[in-house]
């Protein structure tokens, strides 16, 4: 097992920077320091809000550490904490779950699953746990599955057997739509709510015929939706005009979608999502909202050509809370609601990929008042976060790895 120790050294000078004093975390939240990014932007837009992207950064008092709980996973892309303390893990490129120890054990790969289409970023994807699994022991997820026409995500549920080498049962609930043959931009984060429906997030599937299906109220691509357990629509969700809106939808304009976290105060919905050249996202999901792809952004095409009319808004569309230029890859997400790092407490902890570090996000008033790279010097792609049963982190990387991070 390898240990990585993080200490941080209090420094007097503070930085000055460019936020209302009002930003300041109350509670403290760390040591203020620099922006963390450093690198350039793409493009001269502008932010809509002071504070909107690159905050001050803020660095961890308290002494932490970071455990290698485990480099024998494939590709493993979702982590949650199962009620023991163990964490069950879903392997992309495989199709099957893994069930790792505290102490690093692995089991057998988990089989049962409907076939996954594995190709470029689609795969078993995103998982959550029943509120009552301890008793009944039903998990959900996403995958990518192929059908008639192309491509889709896809989200089902199953049971874990008693032997926890298979899921029984299991049933496909919902599918998206429409398929199409990219294999990019699947979505793929699932998690329930605080009235036990489920949320989950789907890709607008990357391609220019696809891209604008994200503002189509009738298409389930480039949303957030909300679902009950058997995958029909959940009750209260908003009313869209227009004929043939889909009643699953939550909200729309989404690009492509990875993270979903509920902040564990207000039990609102965050999300967090890829932008194309610049402009990954953290939204706060509001009801019947949109989200504002493709039509503004802030970031432009690969090519460095602009994106639509090249505006970042438009009245009826909701602005990022906080977005990156250039990007991070935002992926899977936890708030941590643990007291083994007080200066963590509410934060939102974000996987970044590109990046390679784990994000943590100081957040006051539903705002960004502080930013922190976590893992920066591990040179990993930072998949999922979640919180364990025991109060600390767990991250899981595209390179097979499972980081438990926890105070010193």
């Amino acid at each position: 097992m390898k240990n990585l120790k993080y200490i941080f050294i209090l420094s007097s000078a503070l930085f000055a920077f460019s936020c209302d004093n009002d930003d300041t975390p109350a509670n403290g939240g760390g040591t203020v320091t620099d922006p963390v990014e450093t690198n350039p932007a793409n493009t001269q837009y502008k932010p809509a809000f002071s504070g909107q992207t690159r905050i001050a950064g803020m660095t961890t008092d308290t002494e932490f550490k970071a455990d290698i709980i485990t480099s024998a996973l494939t590709s493993p892309w979702g982590v949650k904490a199962l009620p023991d303390g163990r964490l069950l893990v879903t392997q992309k490129s495989t199709g099957t779950l893994r069930i790792v120890t505290t102490a690093g054990v692995v089991s057998e790969p988990i089989t049962g699953l409907p076939a996954v289409n594995p190709a470029n970023q689609g795969g078993l994807l995103g998982l959550c746990l029943d509120p009552d699994f301890a008793t009944n022991r039903m998990i959900y997820w996403v995958f990518s599955e192929a059908v008639t026409g192309g491509n889709i995500s896809s989200v089902a549920k199953g049971r874990l057997a008693a032997n926890e080498k298979t899921i029984e049962n299991a049933t496909v609930i919902y599918r998206s739509s429409p398929a199409n043959p990219s294999d990019l931009h699947y979505g793929g984060r699932i998690l329930f709510d605080q009235n036990g429906n489920l949320v989950v997030s789907t890709g607008e599937r990357s391609v220019l015929a696809t891209r604008p299906l994200a503002q189509s109220l009738t298409a389930s691509l480039g949303k957030v939706l909300r679902i009950t357990k058997e995958g029909q629509p959940a009750s209260g969700n908003p009313t869209f005009s227009g004929a043939g809106a889909l009643p699953e939808l939550y909200s729309y304009g989404h690009r492509n979608p990875q993270g979903l976290a509920i902040h564990p105060v207000t039990k609102e919905i965050w999300e967090s999502e890829h932008g194309p050249r610049g402009g990954d996202e953290l939204n706060r999901i509001k009801a019947g909202s949109n989200y504002g792809w493709p039509t503004i952004t802030y970031g432009i095409e690969y090519s460095g050509q602009p994106i639509g009319d090249a505006i970042q808004q438009k009245e009826g569309m909701e602005q990022p809370v906080y977005y990156w230029d250039p990007v991070i890859s935002p992926s899977g997400m936890t708030f941590y609601t643990g007291n083994r790092v007080p200066e963590w407490e509410n934060n939102l902890f974000i996987g970044s990929l590109s990046g390679k570090h784990i994000a943590r996000l100081v957040i006051k008033d539903n705002k960004v008042v502080g930013e922190e790279r976590l893992l920066a010097g591990e040179g990993q792609r930072f998949r999922d976060v979640t919180q364990g049963a025991d109060g600390a982190l767990y991250a899981v990387t595209d390179e097979g790895r499972l980081y438990k991070i926890d105070k010193k």
